[in-house]
């Protein structure tokens, strides 16, 4: 059965099958081992040829029209913005509005309030009348939703960066926050790495509230254009919102009496904090965002575009252009190539490419090139700590990250090459820093350590996401499985992980997805660490696993999960239209657990195999990846192809990593 979503948050998640369905009782249909062989060959022509001659694979990271939005407002701030590139991104834009005029953040997702006005400001910029059908039903929308008043900050931002906003109705950042030492709470490091990258140059922006001359007004997008910013009521005292809001109007009196030196030694401390971070192709992080807001807090204090700093970030921006065979232009948020090339070569190790495979090797050698040998922000809390990880993108040495570190690591393990000593160094060096970045409750996080300060979610500014790292169920076991792979099983350190996981279990029997969409994903990434670990498959929390998946496989054999389970958990928890890479991950978590021939597993091949297209891929509209959860919702568009091969690959020669019960054995960690 196929989700029917009608883009509001009332759609009506699909029907599950039925217990009966999948009660692991039907024998496996003669001819479903052919079809998974097929398939797996023909998902393994697929990708090997989509590798890059230089080893890696990367596939489209989709998001939402705001990247595109952004950038079109930062040429306009800077000056820059050309014809071709603006109608090249008014283009994809118009075709990502829905019916109603809005635009949302995911697909089949109901219309978001400051997407729709980031949008709808890109195409004014575009030269599109505000009585055009298209806009007028847009400016219609965002007047019932409250109008740019209800919008979120980072929206209004960027609005008052041309006089569409107020300054002084927007939170205060200041840049003195540089010089917080790091055992004071809201110090930069008590912000996720995303978050502090993006929020140090702002506090630069914040303190010199520059305002282009506006091009056109926006009085349509008010609810009153006569009072544009209505002032919002304050919180009871008593609560964190009402300090935090008195905090902020504090700083806003604070402004007038900081003394302009100081200012000006603070945002000279912040430039340099940004100049340190860039890496040498230009950008920052290697994500769109603090790019864009490094730039234009540089420009303000007095870098020109043709400064080598300012002059490689725009370069670095050009290259997270997507252009499309219509001649549209899609900005990417990121670039996944780490991610995607040591998933791909999971995928194929488990197709049965051969080891020494010369594919297989050339990505090793192009993933032993990635890691980062240096420290990065993460030694602030780890100094002791030598590095070892590797990061998501192209370029990004300050923020290696746990979880492609893990699954590097893992991959790495799948190839036979030709320099074993230097795989199993690196392998070393990558095992130890996973190892040393362990959180206090014996948990990992994605790019720090212990995370998890409660205040920065409490500022007024941070009205968009997470902006902290706390320990995650889905980048936790990857570790753990990685542990186990590499013969530490029984360490220690990876026992606490496992513990942590057991205690982690919703009382469904599912597990929460951080990174990928939602229950199915951490429920697909824990129990595979967990029997990689040890655990039985008898094991309670493997079979309330088991059951759990069982229980919301859709009617047509699949499994899916919509993001609005990140907003209303009973109702949406593990369903959604079936897609090609949740169906793999709720695969891969019943192979794991030993449910081969169940009448689960077989309809869920019997999904893949039916579903894969002539040429080896599958189609996948639906969003199945986080930035944010439910907030910012990615595309991942090589999903589609490396998890489906995976499970199927799995499905035909075997789960690689899964320990069978012993005779006798415990249902116990």
């Amino acid at each position: 059965m196929t989700a029917t979503t009608d883009g509001s948050t009332g759609a009506v998640p699909p029907r599950a099958a039925a217990a009966s369905e999948t009660d692991g009782t039907v024998p496996v249909a003669a001819g479903i081992h052919e079809a998974a062989e097929r398939a797996v060959r023909r998902a393994t022509d697929h990708l090997l040829a989509r590798q890059d001659a230089e080893g890696w694979w990367k596939g489209d990271l989709e998001t939402n029209v705001t990247m595109d939005a952004e950038d079109l407002l930062l040429r306009q701030f800077l000056g820059i913005r050309d014809e071709s590139t603006t109608s090249a991104a008014a283009l994809f834009i118009r075709g990502e509005q829905r019916d109603d005029g809005t635009w949302a953040t995911f697909h089949g997702g109901p219309g978001e309030l400051s997407t729709t006005i980031e949008a709808y400001v890109a195409l004014r910029l575009a030269g599109d009348a505000p009585d055009a059908p298209h806009m007028a039903r847009a400016a219609e929308w965002i007047r019932a939703q409250g109008g740019i008043a209800a919008a979120r900050v980072f929206t209004r931002i960027w609005l008052a960066l041309f006089g569409w906003w107020k300054w002084e109705d927007l939170p205060e950042l200041p840049p003195e926050l540089i010089w917080f030492p790091k055992w004071l709470p809201l110090n930069i490091y008590d912000f996720g790495c995303w978050a502090r990258q993006t929020i140090v140059p702002l506090t630069v922006v914040s303190a010199k509230r520059p305002v282009r001359p506006a091009p056109f007004p926006l009085d349509e997008l008010h609810t009153d254009p006569d009072r544009p910013n209505p002032a919002k009521p304050l919180a009871a005292m008593a609560s964190w919102d009402g300090a935090f809001q008195r905090l902020d109007k504090g700083l806003h009196a604070l402004r007038k009496v900081v003394p302009r030196s100081v200012r000006r030694a603070a945002t000279r401390s912040a430039a340099r904090w940004i100049i340190e971070r860039q890496e040498n192709d230009g950008c920052w992080g290697g994500i769109q965002p603090p790019a864009v807001y490094s730039l234009i807090a540089l420009h303000l204090l007095g870098y020109d575009l043709q400064h080598p700093v300012m002059r490689t970030g725009l370069e670095s921006l050009d290259r997270y252009a997507v252009w499309r065979e219509d001649g549209a232009r899609m900005i990417e948020a990121c670039q996944s190539p780490v991610w995607d090339t040591c998933l791909a070569t999971i995928a194929l190790a488990d197709a049965g490419v051969p080891a020494d495979h010369p594919r297989l090797v050339k990505a090793a050698d192009w993933m032993l090139g990635e890691q980062v040998v240096r420290p990065g922000d993460w030694s602030v809390r780890r100094p002791h700590l030598p590095p070892g990880g590797w990061a998501f993108e192209f370029h990004n040495d300050n923020y290696p990250d746990i979880d492609d570190t893990a699954e590097v690591v893992l991959a790495l393990r799948r190839v036979r090459h030709h320099d074993p000593e230097r795989v199993e160094k690196a392998i070393g060096r990558g095992v130890r820093w996973n190892l040393g970045m362990q959180s206090k409750d014996g948990a990992w996080g994605a790019f720090d350590v212990d995370n998890t300060s409660r205040f920065p979610n409490r500022l007024p500014f941070c009205d968009f996401g997470e902006v902290i790292d706390p320990p995650s169920a889905d980048v936790t076991a990857h570790v753990v499985e990685m542990l186990a792979v590499e013969g530490l099983a029984h360490d220690p350190r990876t026992r606490r992980g496992i513990e942590w996981l057991l205690a982690e279990q919703e009382p469904d029997g599912s597990w929460f997805g951080r990174w990928g969409v939602n229950y199915v994903y951490g429920t697909g990434s824990v129990v595979p660490a967990l029997t990689a670990a040890g655990l039985p498959v008898s094991h309670p929390a493997i079979r309330r696993a088991v059951t759990w998946l069982e229980s919301v496989q859709n009617d047509d054999g699949g499994w899916g999960e919509d993001l609005r389970s990140y907003k209303h958990v009973k109702e949406w928890s593990g369903r959604g239209a079936s897609t090609a890479s949740q169906t793999a991950w709720a695969l891969m978590a019943l192979l794991a657990a030993g449910e081969r021939d169940s009448r689960a597993v077989e309809r869920g091949v019997e999904w893949l195999a039916a579903t894969q297209r002539e040429d080896g891929s599958w189609d996948e509209p639906y969003f199945t990846g986080t930035g944010f959860p439910w907030d910012f919702s990615i595309n991942y568009h090589l999903y589609r192809q490396v998890f489906p091969l995976t499970a199927l690959g799995r499905y035909v020669h075997g789960e690689p990593f899964a320990q069978r019960p012993r005779a006798g054995a415990k249902g116990s960690a």
